[in-house]
Formats: structure tokens, sequence, C-alpha cells
């Protein structure tokens, strides 16, 4: 019996792959950070609008006198 990818329960993937910080010098490891945090606002600025955007559709499909 053969088995093939989608046999497999899925694997969590990972999302960035994070360097080896031995190898990073302090003005390295504080260009890493600043990155990072323009990464995490980014995200946050996604998780916003979509969540404005679920309030939208909440409001309009909203049953009448509810």
């Amino acid at each position: 019996m053969t088995f093939s990818e989608e046999d497999l329960p899925p694997r969590k993937k990972k999302r960035l792959e994070p360097p080896v910080l031995d190898t990073l010098g302090v003005e390295e490891l504080q260009l890493y950070i600043t990155e990072l945090q323009e990464e995490i606002r980014r995200v946050e600025a996604e998780i916003k609008a979509k969540q404005a955007h679920a309030a939208a559709a909440a409001l309009f499909f909203k049953p009448p006198g509810a």
C-alpha cells in the first residue's frame, strides 16, 4: 500500500525561518529587531483592517430591529 502527501495530516508551516543569531553582530541584531517590529506593525494593521471589515459586515447583515 502506498501513501501520498494527501494521506498525511497537515503540517504546521513556519512563517519565518529565524536566522542563526550566533553569527550576527550587535548592529545586525538591532537591524533584525527593527525588521521584526516593522513586520509586527504590518500584521497588526492587517488584523485591524479585517476586524473593521468583519464589523461592517456584521452591521450589514444584522437583522432588522436587533
